[in-house]
């Protein structure tokens, strides 16, 4: 098995990025993508492939301790440096440190700020009546509060705690990915978590991501612990519960899918990994959380979701067809056109588009997706052609069913919705290069020809459909 990124890939990676980059604006001449937007994206993309190469070679030997030092050491560093460059590039570009197009992270400032006041002003309950039972979107503004009240409102250290938090995570993935696919499958899944772009972005945005990402990976990890675990108290199983709680009041579709994905693998889980008798227990337990955390409101939030889930689909493309600057061809994709391409989407906006910054901004990170998409396929083909799946259930029915609820809501092309699965999506890519032979490579040749032709008919389909092509 591979212990490493092969320079075969990352180099033919970083050359079709490169070459397909070069292309579209050649191509699509007229709107050629701007000079800042292509250094983003260069940076991104020859990064990550470079240094992915680079260190999970150069990092394969050394102790566990010191590996897990180097990791977070590094992610730190990287995502520092991204929070300060990003706090002064975003005053610079939008007149305040937020990213373009930011009502929801002014948003959430602003519940902060006015969360702090109401503290001090003795009225909370005021914030917690604004809410009217929707819970889903409370955590992120109460935590940001409450940090407000001994941070003074400090933008610049939510950022900076940010950047901990995201170093911290790429910890928990290789603690996590060691324990289900082995020591040198953990070390490469670290290294893709703490290179990869649209992960670091995250840490200078005002928004939830970062939390909510830091919370997903601690929960499966919690959950992975306590089913190989031969210690079985309370005081391995709460973590794993009050984690899965919390995903609540972030995201209620990630809290059902993180407690469908216990519940999955309780059930049909090898009997090597899960014996019979703590099966039982466990699923007790986690029935009654399902009981606890779904009753009430929260499962009336839930229901209303599902209902509406393929309204809210045909609305939301159907608004983006109309709206000024918007794709009259959005109202013809759908869940069918998604579904299939949910480990690729999105694709890099490398074409000058209006009103798109956020998406120029990640091209890169989206483009490194859509390579590693390869991989993270032939990882779940091999699983289940080797009748494997049943030791991977964690990871698998999480990552596959976060990305099915995403690709049947408003949100499937949104990169930002994507980012909860993102962690073992890296996961299943360094799984996936572990069993690469070189009977599979002609195999990833083809699949660049296919990222290369979806690539410039994607960047057809941007500007053919706001009458620019």
């Amino acid at each position: 098995m591979l212990n490493y990124f092969p320079k075969y890939f990352t180099s033919k990676a970083i050359s079709l990025y490169v070459g397909v980059l070069v292309l579209c604006n050649i191509i699509f001449f007229s709107h050629v993508l701007a000079p800042m937007w292509w250094a983003f994206g260069l940076v991104e993309a020859i990064s990550f492939f470079y240094f992915s190469n680079k260190l999970t070679r150069k990092w394969s030997n050394i102790s566990p301790k010191k590996f897990t030092k180097n990791i977070f050491q590094t992610a730190l560093v990287i995502r520092l440096v991204w929070v300060v460059f990003s706090y002064f590039f975003y005053t610079a570009m939008t007149g305040k440190p937020f990213e373009f197009d930011s009502a929801d992270a002014q948003g959430y400032h602003d519940s902060g700020v006015w969360i702090v006041g109401l503290i001090h002003d003795g009225h909370l309950q005021k914030f917690f009546d604004s809410m009217k039972g929707r819970y889903s979107d409370m955590g992120y503004s109460v935590y940001l509060g409450f940090q407000y009240l001994l941070t003074n409102s400090s933008i610049i250290i939510e950022r900076l705690l940010k950047a901990f938090y995201g170093a911290f995570t790429c910890v928990l993935v290789y603690k996590l990915t060691k324990r289900t696919f082995g020591e040198e499958t953990g070390r490469m899944a670290a290294v893709f978590c703490m290179l990869m772009p649209n992960l670091i972005l995250y840490c200078g945005i005002h928004t939830k991501e970062v939390e909510m990402v830091l919370l997903t990976v601690w929960f499966m990890e919690r959950a992975d612990f306590l089913i190989r675990s031969k210690k079985f108290n309370v005081h391995t199983m709460a973590p794993t519960l009050l984690l899965a709680g919390s995903l609540f009041f972030l995201r209620t579709v990630l809290g059902v899918t993180a407690l469908f994905a216990l519940f999955t693998t309780l059930m049909f889980s090898s009997s090597k990994i899960l014996g019979m008798g703590k099966r039982m227990i466990l699923l007790v337990w986690t029935l009654g959380a399902i009981g606890y955390f779904m009753g009430g409101s929260i499962a009336t939030e839930v229901e209303g979701v599902w209902k509406s889930k393929d309204k809210n689909q045909e609305t939301s493309m159907n608004m983006r067809s109309t709206e000024k600057n918007g794709n009259k061809f959005a109202k013809y994709i759908g869940g069918a056109v998604f579904a299939p391409m949910i480990f690729v989407i999105p694709f890099p906006t490398i074409v000058e588009t209006p009103k798109q910054e956020n998406q120029k901004i990640i091209n890169g990170g989206n483009y490194v997706k859509n390579i590693l998409a390869f991989f993270v396929i032939f990882a779940l083909y091999w699983v289940i052609k080797e009748k494997k799946w049943r030791d991977y259930l964690l990871i698998g029915s999480f990552t596959i069913g976060y990305l099915v609820v995403i690709a049947m809501s408003a949100f499937a092309q949104a990169e930002r919705f994507h980012q909860p699965a993102l962690p073992f999506e890296l996961i299943l890519a360094a799984f996936g290069i572990s069993l690469i032979t070189n009977k599979q490579k002609k195999y990833f040749s083809w699949w660049m020809m296919l990222i290369f032709v979806a690539i410039v008919g994607w960047s057809w389909f941007k500007l053919a459909g706001r009458g620019m092509a």
